[in-house]
């Protein structure tokens, strides 16, 4: 053996020092901006590495800080499914608001048995930072991928770029879990923002308008080393996908808890009773904000007990138990041209107002929202009127209202279009609903792309390697135009799209083959029926047994089934009403597309858990959830995501969580599979 080989060990060991010293220097000068060593220490410590790794270059690992710039520029950004989605939170602007936010949360929590009656409920106070959400995995304490933030489900994969960001350790140090998903917000400190934009200037390129934009832009360059050359931070706040044997049962220790791994967590979150302590932590960010070397738009309230915000659990896309505390907003005036409206991804009509260009809170807008056709009379806004606009960070702008005295002779009121101008499909509006929504579902060309994505979701037709890249050509070169055209694919024809071959075509092929034949719930969920998602999917299939059963169905005779409220029966039944939603579900039958019929239950017999409610957590030994909450709708129960007094049954399986915790601390029955099936034998 020779004796370079022979040493080999030790080097390693010395490789591995000087990563983690070289690292643990970054998290001094980056995060806690507190130096211990000279920059010429530091520069020392790094050309010892490289020479090092020149030497060995089989022991270069892709963490090492030698590594950070070393992708090749890429022709377009993957997309990435996030393992649990990255939610927004809901805003408010004004101190009532955050009042009645902490009676929602508290009242809840009281009636949950979770708070006493002069107890106040306690919150982590955070910092907004102004910039742009980040998706970090670890798997065994190494960075494998980051992700923007995207639509919240689907975000591009900047990983290359991510590595360059020198506050983000490529690899976590101390006690950490095998799978850890950290969310966080990438930035530009205001100092090394204006620098930025002096450079740009004195190489004759345009300025950035903010520092918001400046680190999206950064972020999202093709380039790694263009990210490498701007000045990019980054702090982390929370979590997504996590397996760990044990976790802190509070935000506050959950965020020390990242701290100890070394990632970066902003110190200046702070542990509060009560609204008026929250109103008070408001009041010293927004004095204090000037003073800080990052922008912040507000700050952020969330329940400080795990526990308590499973409880509270999310409404629509945004958690219950958390609120963002924004900053006053910024209006400026300009003229409206004209009053257009959007079809947005699910039919939503909205209102948009054609503005003058103006400058406000840190953009020049063009557009703005009018919400809906209700706001647009409230604010008596009409076309050709001076209206103020306002903006805040990075919500959408609205129209606050028009400058009444400024009005011309001739400006006109908006009237709702009785038919989408994309599809020309009828445009309603449904009792005590505030939103027009065109009735094109499946066929409106601006729902198409989000209508296919949904259909092929896993929950739905189980379409494998239809992404979100792939589907915006299918549309844009006019071969899709309906869910009934995916099924008409072959092979030649797809591996002829970008970045797609014979393999992936075939692949595609056969999984659309294997979706021709789909459970009728998950076809239902499929067809992205307003109101109709998974659960309710599960309910109308198990009552009607079959797609030419529940067509036929009347609004009265979808009241009578006890899950379904009104909203729900008048949209199922517009849905089938609509001439343009049967040609499609015609079509699809033609390519041989056909739900499966369920077994319709007849008498109460054959449903033996009417009226009781279930959870369901854990790893089942033979059944996954989906299963086991189709058996138990089937037999007339409930499937619900939270543990409460009401609860009847927590089916748990391996690895069960807090919510099996929470059942025995309420007294609820705990069954295991075993157990819940001898429940529907009954």
């Amino acid at each position: 053996m020779s004796k370079s080989h022979s040493s080999l060990p030790a080097i390693e060991k010395q490789l591995a020092e000087l990563r983690q010293e070289i690292q643990h220097h970054n998290y001094r000068y980056y995060v806690l901006d507190d130096p211990i060593v000279s920059d010429a220490k530091y520069d020392s410590l790094m050309k010892t590495l490289e020479q090092l790794e020149a030497k060995h270059p089989q022991l270069i690992t892709p963490e090492s800080p030698t590594q950070r710039v070393g992708a090749k520029p890429l022709t377009a950004f993957d997309s990435v499914a996030h393992a649990q989605p990255m939610l927004s939170l809901n805003n408010a602007f004004a101190d009532d608001e955050i009042l009645a936010f902490d009676k929602r949360v508290s009242d809840a929590l009281r009636a949950a048995g979770l708070l006493g009656a002069n107890q106040e409920a306690q919150y982590v106070a955070e910092y907004k930072f102004d910039g742009l959400a980040i998706s970090l995995l670890y798997e065994e304490g190494r960075l494998q991928r980051a992700a923007t933030r995207g639509d919240g489900h689907t975000g591009e994969d900047v990983t290359a770029n991510v590595r360059t960001i020198r506050s983000i350790p490529t690899e976590l140090t101390g006690d950490y879990p095998p799978l850890l998903e950290v969310r966080g917000e990438v930035f530009i400190n205001q100092a090394d923002f204006e620098a930025l934009n002096q450079a740009q200037i004195q190489r004759g390129e345009k300025p950035f308008v903010n520092p918001r934009n400046a680190a999206a832009g950064s972020l999202r360059q093709l380039d790694p080393r263009i990210t490498n050359s701007r000045p990019l931070r980054c702090y982390v706040y929370g979590w997504g996908a996590l397996q760990a044997d044990t976790t802190p049962d509070t935000q506050s220790a959950f965020l020390e808890w990242l701290q100890s791994f070394q990632l970066p967590v902003h110190p200046g979150w702070q542990v509060l009773s009560g609204a008026e302590a929250l109103l008070n932590y408001y009041q010293q960010a927004s004095e204090q904000r000037h003073e800080l070397p990052f922008e912040i738009d507000g700050v952020v309230y969330k329940l400080n007990s795990l526990q308590q915000q499973e409880v509270l659990g999310y409404v629509s896309r945004a958690p219950r138990f958390a609120i963002a505390h924004k900053f006053p907003a910024q209006e400026e005036t300009t003229q409206l041209l004209d009053i257009t409206v959007q079809i947005g991804r699910t039919g939503a009509v909205t209102p948009v107002a054609r503005l003058a260009p103006v400058f406000v809170g840190g953009a020049t807008v063009t557009n703005a929202t009018l919400h809906n056709e209700d706001e647009v009379k409230r604010k008596d806004v009409r076309i050709g009127d001076t209206v103020i606009v306002r903006r805040a960070g990075d919500v959408i702008p609205e129209v606050v209202g028009p400058i009444l005295d400024l009005r011309p002779a001739d400006a006109r009121q908006f009237v709702m279009p009785s038919h989408c101008p994309i599809c020309d499909s009828a445009i309603v509006r449904l009792p005590d609903e505030a939103v027009s929504r065109c009735t094109g579902g499946l066929v409106c060309a601006a729902q198409r792309k989000q209508g296919l994505l949904h259909a092929a979701s896993r929950k739905a037709l189980d379409i494998d390697g239809l992404g979100e890249k792939l589907v915006d050509q299918l549309i844009e070169s006019g071969r899709v135009k309906s869910l009934a055209d995916l099924f008409t694919l072959n092979i030649d024809e797809l591996a002829a799209y970008e970045r797609m071959g014979k393999k992936s075509a075939s692949n595609l092929v056969q999984a659309i083959d294997q979706a021709r034949q789909p459970p009728l719930n998950r076809f239902l969920f499929a067809l992205g029926i307003r109101h109709v998602g998974e659960t309710m999917a599960e309910v109308l299939a198990a009552h009607y047994g079959s797609l030419e059963a529940l067509k036929q169905a009347t609004e009265d005779d979808l009241l009578s089934i006890s899950d379904v409220g009104p909203a729900i029966a008048a949209s199922v039944e517009q849905f089938f009403s609509e001439a343009h939603n049967l040609a499609v579900i015609d079509a699809l039958a033609k390519e041989g597309v056909k739900p499966q019929a369920i077994e319709k239950p007849s008498g109460a017999a054959n449903r033996p858990l009417e009226g009781k409610t279930f959870v369901l957590t854990g790893t089942l030994p033979t059944l996954t959830r989906d299963e086991a909450s189709q058996l138990i709708i089937r037999a007339g129960g409930k499937v619900t995501s939270s543990v409460s007094r009401k609860t009847s049954y927590v089916v748990a399986g391996e690895a069960a969580g807090s919510k099996l915790s929470r059942a025995q601390e309420l007294g609820v029955t705990v069954l295991d599979e075993d157990e819940m099936k001898a429940l529907l034998q009954e």
